[in-house]
């Protein structure tokens, strides 16, 4: 459903109810692990779950997985406890060396960087959406972002729905094809800035996306 910041009394919410009714509370991770910062969307709203997945970050982008979590759930796991488990790039060297190499430059000013070009780009096309008077909105957070066929906020998956067009959308992608820029195929996925992204790249795909919406 695209980029939606959740809200921090939802969250806080989740983790009051888990506790009391002793629920596993699960962190998917997968897109936000490392990507918003070292400790992920848990450490920027402040909620620790009892387990976290992460995906193919920890690896610098090779096919990996991971989970972790609190002591007592993870003994279970062999050799220490009864459940095996295992996969096709468990510990494989290229993989593990891509990813160490990966976590040594994930340094705050590297994140800094990264996520002030990333809501700068928000900021600039969401101003030009109302300027050019655009039924659309650039939702995100931190290097996750998303386009939005509505200008009011997206909230839910109902929301998200309601703000999509295939067909608007559609077009955009070929458009940006068309000039060299790569987009999710689909507007209910989300697009992600990386530390390689210039200012200039970043400018030139501001500039591709309004020259698409002008009237």
């Amino acid at each position: 459903m695209g980029v939606i910041v959740p809200e921090i009394a939802f969250l806080k919410t989740l983790r009051e109810l888990t506790t009391k009714y002793k629920i596993v509370l699960i962190f998917d991770e997968v897109m936000t692990g490392f990507r918003t910062s070292t400790g992920g969307a848990q450490a920027d709203f402040g909620i620790i779950p009892d387990m976290t997945c992460l995906g193919k970050i920890i690896g610098g982008g090779f096919p990996v997985g991971a989970y972790g979590g609190r002591r007592d759930i993870m003994k279970h796991l062999a050799p220490e406890g009864g459940v095996y488990q295992a996969g096709t790039f468990s510990g494989n060297p290229i993989v593990m060396a891509a990813g160490l190499a990966t976590l040594k430059n994930l340094t705050e000013t590297f994140y800094r960087a990264l996520n002030d070009r990333s809501g700068q780009l928000a900021l600039n096309l969401n101003a030009f959406f109302m300027r050019a008077g655009v039924n659309a909105h650039c939702s995100h957070y931190k290097s996750m972002l998303s386009f939005r066929f509505r200008q009011r906020a997206v909230r839910s998956y109902e929301d998200a729905k309601a703000a999509s067009s295939q067909e608007i959308y559609g077009k955009l992608f070929h458009s940006l094809l068309k000039s060299g820029i790569y987009f999710p195929p689909a507007d209910l996925e989300a697009f992600f800035i990386s530390g390689s992204h210039s200012t200039s790249e970043l400018k030139s795909l501001q500039e591709t996306v309004e020259h698409f919406f002008k009237p």
